[in-house]
């Protein structure tokens, strides 16, 4: 992705000015199939994604006997969903004894990944329209082949539930095509219901670029543009998601008004190897 160097003239906002993140989160991105217990929110859609397919620990206690008992039910709950148990853990001291009971059991530790965020007013100038990018309210079906050419992972079963992850939230379509004709980028600014008595914010996400389109500039325009769409929409502000050990695109993203609001990773079980044979 390609974002103009426009420096930021103030920093985003800071975690405590974005209420409710993690709820804005699991709403942008909502799994088909759900269910909450003791503050955990156990998600599953098929096996696409781990966000639609991990809990989501809403609320963590500190008693490591509870977390230990919350553990075994998250494992039957997935197991009888033939899907490995994995956990969405944010960073932070709250998740201090999950963390130590997943340690005991022996949970890896995968997908750092940071939540940018960037608020409306002030940030950098996103210019005017971009006649170029085709805002839409759904997926078409050239906007689905690119991200999914890029991003998926499965066949056309898959890519059929990760389209009702997609439509189960409100959300604004970009695309771009190159001088041909032929999309080159494309980006979802989803918009989450917002929690009781807090500011509405959009989340950037699916952003793809045709490998032979990348360092045109495409993918900044799409940002740009939807940044655009969600100031007109009266969005506080916007947030992304980008993995920890990509360098260059968080560079990128610094560079348009983004700033690092919280961080998570995923804790997975490992699989248990059964003995065969004589």
């Amino acid at each position: 992705m390609d974002l103009s160097p426009r420096p930021a003239s103030k920093p985003a906002p800071a975690p405590a000015a974005v209420p409710g993140l993690e709820e804005l989160m699991d709403g942008a991105w909502p799994a088909i199939d759900r269910e909450e217990s003791g503050g955990w929110v156990m998600r599953a859609a098929s096996g696409v994604t781990q966000r639609a397919n991990s809990v989501w620990v809403r609320e963590s206690g500190a008693d490591p006997h509870r977390q230990v008992a919350a553990v075994r039910a998250a494992r039957l709950w997935y197991r009888n969903r033939r899907l490995p148990l994995i956990f969405q853990v944010f960073d932070g001291p709250r998740s201090a004894a999950l963390n130590t009971v997943l340690d005991d059991e022996g949970f890896t530790r995968q997908s750092e990944t940071l939540v940018l965020a960037r608020s409306s007013e002030p940030g950098p100038d996103t210019g005017g329209p971009d006649p170029a990018v085709e805002i839409s309210a759904e997926p078409s079906a050239e906007w689905l082949d690119l991200w999914w050419s890029v991003d998926g992972r499965g066949g056309a079963a898959e890519l059929a539930v990760a389209r009702r992850i997609l439509e189960g939230c409100p959300a604004a379509y970009a695309l771009i095509r190159d001088d041909d004709g032929v999309p080159a980028a494309v980006a979802r600014l989803a918009l989450p219901r917002p929690a009781p008595g807090g500011s509405r914010w959009g989340g950037l996400y699916c952003m793809a670029t045709r490998p032979d389109a990348r360092r045109r500039g495409y993918g900044g325009r799409i940002v740009r543009a939807l940044l655009r769409e969600g100031d007109a929409r009266g969005v506080a502000g916007c947030w992304l998601l980008v993995m920890a050990s990509n360098a260059d695109a968080r560079t990128l993203y610094a560079r348009a008004g983004f700033r690092e609001a919280c961080r998570y990773l995923y804790r997975q079980e490992r699989p248990k190897r059964h003995l065969t044979g004589c």
